[in-house]
């Protein structure tokens, strides 16, 4: 394994100067080691070595005991890292542990990478209001999470390259990474037919499914109509993007007409429709399969095991990473990258129930 080195604090305090000489923040000369002791928190000896160093690269020139030091060549210094603003989703993805592995291996790199203060969902998904945020921004890159359709097409317009990191990006000419779930979904459709299941409704978040299906939307009604199963809304579903919403849905869809399986697209979503429905006295797999489209690191705890469709985030990961490399160096990288996903049996994928 390859062993990280740690930067000592003199060496942090000497970027920190850099970065400030860059940025133009001092013209002629920068302030005197008291002064950069009290603004960066750090003992007079520790300034004053890394006012060595930066003497020592030609950065800076002494001009005598007492007085500052003069600025002598800015180009000695390195460039400034390419800022990368991620995008989220929703609040909640600040937690997510491939999304926080993506952050990491960004800033590893190099690179200014941070996640922005707001995120699509308190923004309502609303292009405009996202280009006003984005416009404010100073970014050099994008990465926006699973983003609608919509919002791609904004940023595959925009000077500033993007990249979708999931979401509705095929057709838009934006690089996208993403995992590819369409063959698992349909392996998943074929094993709950031979199942006997007949009412299968894959549900799924707004922008999935407006203003049309998404591609693995309409995969999945494809393969439902290629078994002779007809479809409709009943199959992809419209309802309240909100926790209320869903219960709401979830109390009405079982009382009148209730699925023999149920598909989810996300961990959020399946945790809080199974959660919900074991209140109702409706469990899994007695009474509906329950399957949840992507992954998640708790479900290996579940009883009984949850089914599901997983995927490696590593290689996802990768591509990002890649990118953004390219785009250092004013590359055109538009490619989409994609990562098979595949089928997990669990103990909440069962046979149709035969009261239906």
């Amino acid at each position: 394994m390859e062993k990280r080195g740690f930067t000592s604090i003199t060496e942090q305090v000497a970027q920190s100067i850099r970065c400030g000489v860059r940025q133009g923040r001092w013209r002629e000369t920068v302030p005197g080691r008291n002064r950069l002791a009290v603004e960066l928190g750090v003992n007079h000896k520790t300034v004053t070595a890394a006012l060595d160093i930066l003497e020592a690269e030609g950065v800076l020139e002494s001009q005598g005991p007492g007085r500052e030091r003069r600025i002598v060549d800015v180009g000695k210094l390195d460039p400034a890292p390419l800022r990368v603003a991620i995008l989220l989703y929703e609040e909640s993805d600040r937690d997510t542990g491939y999304l926080l592995a993506l952050l990491h291996r960004l800033q590893d790199a190099g690179y200014d990478a941070s996640y922005m203060p707001r995120t699509m969902r308190e923004l309502g998904m609303d292009v405009a209001r996202i280009a006003r945020v984005v416009r404010r921004a100073e970014a050099d890159a994008w990465v926006v999470v699973a983003g609608s359709r919509e919002v791609l097409e904004w940023f595959a317009e925009q000077p500033t390259p993007a990249l979708a990191l999931f979401g509705r990006s095929v057709g838009v000419p934006i690089a996208s990474s993403a995992p590819q779930k369409w063959e698992a979904l349909t392996e998943l459709v074929e094993r709950l037919v031979k199942l006997r299941h007949r009412r299968i409704i894959l549900l799924v978040r707004e922008e999935r499914r407006k203003p049309t299906p998404g591609f693995l939307e309409r995969c999945f009604l494809e393969e439902l109509e290629g078994h002779g199963i007809p479809t409709g809304s009943y199959n992809l579903p419209d309802w309240k993007d909100t926790p209320e919403g869903l219960q709401r849905f979830l109390d009405s869809l079982f009382r009148h007409t209730p699925p023999t399986a149920l598909l989810l697209d996300e961990p959020s979503l399946f945790i809080a429709a199974r959660d919900h429905l074991a209140r109702k006295g409706i469990h899994a797999p007695e009474h509906v399969s329950l399957v949840c489209c992507d992954a998640d690191s708790t479900f290996h705890w579940c009883r009984p095991t949850i089914a599901h469709i997983a995927w490696d985030s590593r290689p996802v990961i990768n591509r990002v990473v890649r990118w953004t490399k390219n785009i250092s160096h004013r590359k055109d990288d538009r490619r989409k990258v994609f990562t098979k996903a595949r089928l997990i049996l669990g103990g909440t994928l069962g046979p149709a129930p035969k009261d239906r």
